[in-house]
């Protein structure tokens, strides 16, 4: 089965149209865990990152944002992960991961056997691939 730990940019993506592409990518990861064919990790520092963007940025009622995430952590193949390794985190933050967000999901990638992180974001794929933590790559 395989895993996956997400990053807030790629959950961002699936619940808006700010990036269709993103969006049709990452759709058939949420598909997989649907089907109990995936595991999806969930760090609650991603919802709270995902809780804040889409009521500051996107404006999305408080009461929706919040079915939203009922929704999220009752699918089949999410789980939600608590634990934070601090000694791991500041270890690789603020060098050679500039975002303490990454960095614990860095870590968080890690810690989790056979886990890719899916993200979006270039920059920090790179900070992964340096850190020889597996990235999931869409195919073109």
């Amino acid at each position: 089965m395989k895993r996956y730990v997400i990053d807030t940019n790629a959950l961002i993506s699936f619940v808006t149209d700010r990036n269709q592409e993103q969006q049709q990518k990452i759709a058939p990861l949420f598909e997989s865990a649907a089907h109990m064919k995936a595991v999806i990790f969930c760090h609650q520092h991603v919802l709270t990152e995902f809780i804040y963007v889409l009521d500051r940025i996107y404006q999305v009622p408080k009461d929706e944002i919040n079915r939203m995430i009922k929704d999220l952590i009752e699918m089949p193949g999410i789980e939600v992960i608590q634990e934070v390794d601090f000694k791991t985190i500041l270890s690789w933050w603020p060098d050679p991961i500039n975002d303490f967000g990454d960095a614990l999901i860095a870590v968080a990638g890690k810690t989790r056997s056979g886990s890719m992180v899916v993200t979006f974001d270039r920059k920090f794929a790179a900070n992964l691939k340096a850190l020889n933590i597996n990235i999931h790559t869409f195919e073109k």
